[in-house]
């Protein structure tokens, strides 16, 4: 009588079918990313679900041993099988880990978001691999151990189906009971808390790096440059402004499409006499890191180092001066500190004034490049628009 044999265990079968689909689904992807930001970000994000997938499995594994295979299965199938086994594990180590590797020593800083919602570190990478020769290297290992898997991929499904066929005791069954047969149920599962803790924990931690970098240093804030002291210079304001109906807006473009965002935290010092605008200023500082342009990747694109790399810089600073009446309402020359930059752009506003109360709709147009942004990852505005509208809307009430 022929000895019935086990499956897998429940994890190991809903592991295995997961990261089946998942890896069917990043191969196509691959093929169709066609510079969308969205799918390449979405690329990311399954990498790294798969690459702490393969240590829950790996881990899961080790403590619960798959069943054997058929005993009329040769010698040298069992070895190729367990071969192929290996080398898809050590792929879907390497692999992920070579794509993580390639986001983090790329000329273009783009921040890794995964799901849209966790912000993901770039490694630490040594200097040796930002050069052109390493990248190329590692960018093979990706590209082509890709096609490696697909191989191998081929190799397991076919053997797997050649043995369901054949005469020996199928396999198919042990990962898909009830379909292909009715194996025996396996060995008590353990190792649930070292499978799925160690990963759980794992990821957690990586996950909290950007929040524990991300708090600005006091020591390194822009006021440190001797270019803020133009903008440092005190005054006395004579308006209080109304912060909760007031509002700072950034627009620009992205990909062909507008987006805009507001920053959440800045403060306004008003001193402005309408019959005398020569001896009117405003001082303006802003905590670039509270900029919130809609989405998270997005937002932590801007506080990277070369866009406003909010953990160096946490403020900007506008001083607005030289006041001068227009047929249309107002303009000022707005003299902005931002990182290392200072730039002085004209703005344009209407002031209504009733009363004690002032009403302020201010609008400048910046160019990103003189205030140098974003210009290691694109400089020719291939993604981001060269200029940058910035709009003011708010209330102030006179002292």
């Amino acid at each position: 009588m022929k000895k019935v044999s086990a499956r897998y265990t429940t994890v190991a079968i809903i592991l295995h079918w997961v990261m089946a689909a998942l890896i069917l689904f990043m191969i196509w992807l691959g093929w169709n990313m066609d510079g969308n930001e969205a799918r390449y970000q979405l690329h990311k994000s399954i990498g790294i679900t798969l690459l702490f997938l393969t240590v829950t499995r790996i881990l899961w594994r080790a403590a619960n041993p798959p069943p054997p295979l058929p005993e009329e299965m040769p010698a040298h199938e069992k070895l190729a099988s367990h071969l192929v086994h290996m080398a898809f594990y050590g792929l879907m180590l390497i692999l992920p880990l070579a794509g993580w590797v390639l986001v983090s020593t790329s000329k273009f800083k783009v921040p890794t978001v995964l799901f849209g919602s966790i912000s993901w570190p770039h490694l630490p990478a040594p200097d040796f691999l930002r050069g052109e020769i390493a990248h190329t290297i590692i960018e093979t290992i990706h590209s082509k151990g890709a096609w490696l898997l697909i191989i191998l991929l081929v190799l397991h499904v076919a053997g797997a189906v050649k043995h369901e066929i054949g005469g020996e005791d199928g396999v198919l069954k042990k990962m898909l009971p009830g379909l292909f047969g009715k194996p025996a149920a396996p060995k008590t599962a353990r190792g649930y808390v070292r499978a799925f803790g160690v990963s759980a924990v794992a990821f957690a931690l990586i996950a909290l790096i950007p929040l524990a970098t991300s708090a600005p240093s006091g020591s390194s804030d822009s006021s440190s440059n001797d270019s803020s002291a133009t903008t440092d210079a005190p005054l006395e304001a004579n308006w209080d402004v109304n912060y909760d109906a007031s509002e700072i807006r950034f627009t620009g473009i992205y990909d062909g499409n507008e987006f805009t965002g507001t920053f959440g935290s800045w403060t306004a010092d008003v001193e402005f006499y309408p019959d005398d605008l020569a001896s009117s200023q405003v001082l303006v500082k802003v905590e670039t890191a509270t900029a919130d342009a809609g989405k998270k990747l997005y937002n932590d694109s801007l506080k990277g180092p070369e866009w406003f790399d909010t953990n160096t810089f946490p403020t900007a600073r506008i001083r607005l001066t030289d006041f001068q009446e227009t047929g249309e309402g107002y303009t000022a020359d707005a003299v902005i500190t931002l990182k290392t930059e200072l730039v002085t752009v004209p703005l344009t506003f209407t002031l209504d004034i009733e009363g004690d109360t002032a009403r302020l709709d201010a609008s400048a147009v910046m160019s990103r490049k003189a205030f140098n942004l974003g210009q290691a990852s694109d400089p020719a505005a291939t993604w981001v628009g060269e200029d940058i509208t910035v709009t003011v809307t708010g209330t102030a009430t006179r002292k």
